[in-house]
């Protein structure tokens, strides 16, 4: 068994770029400089943020769907991100140099399995994941922070 792990869309951040400090604040969001790598893990781009970026820290609702589990959390975009799709069965390094939190949801967008993880060790654990058969997709958040970080389907 497989999976795919699903950045953001490019699209649905930048424009928060454009915004002066009373319309961001508005949208529950901020414009930060990066400080110190790792430290700012983009969503769109799956990678983290260099030195000196500048990347928007926004509320997200990851995790829309009408259910007990619906979620949203604060996440960073990096300025000018452009969305990359990692290769099936990968997972970036963004995600490899971190504590995770996994789970696993079904169609009724309920939970049915969940654990945290080294980075290192989240491809073996979606694969157990995916074993089962009620299992639709997953959630990975940074374990730390409790940032969402990425959906992952089956591939």
């Amino acid at each position: 068994m497989t999976f795919q792990i699903h950045p953001m869309p490019e699209g649905d951040f930048q424009k928060y770029f454009a915004m002066d400090r009373d319309t961001l604040k508005a949208h529950n969001a901020q414009i930060h400089e990066v400080t110190s790598k790792p430290g700012a893990p983009c969503r769109v781009s799956l990678v983290d943020a260099e030195i000196g970026a500048r990347v928007v820290l926004v509320n997200h609702e990851h995790q829309p769907e009408n259910s007990p589990y619906r979620s949203s959390h604060a996440i960073y975009v990096q300025e000018g991100a452009v969305e990359t799709k990692p290769n099936a069965g990968h997972v970036p390094d963004v995600l490899t140099c971190r504590t995770l939190s996994v789970r696993g949801f079904d169609a009724d967008h309920c939970i049915q399995d969940a654990d945290i993880v080294d980075g290192a060790d989240l491809a073996k654990r979606l694969d157990q994941i995916f074993e089962d058969d009620r299992i639709r997709y997953a959630h990975v958040h940074f374990a730390g922070r409790g940032c969402f970080a990425a959906k992952v389907t089956r591939a």
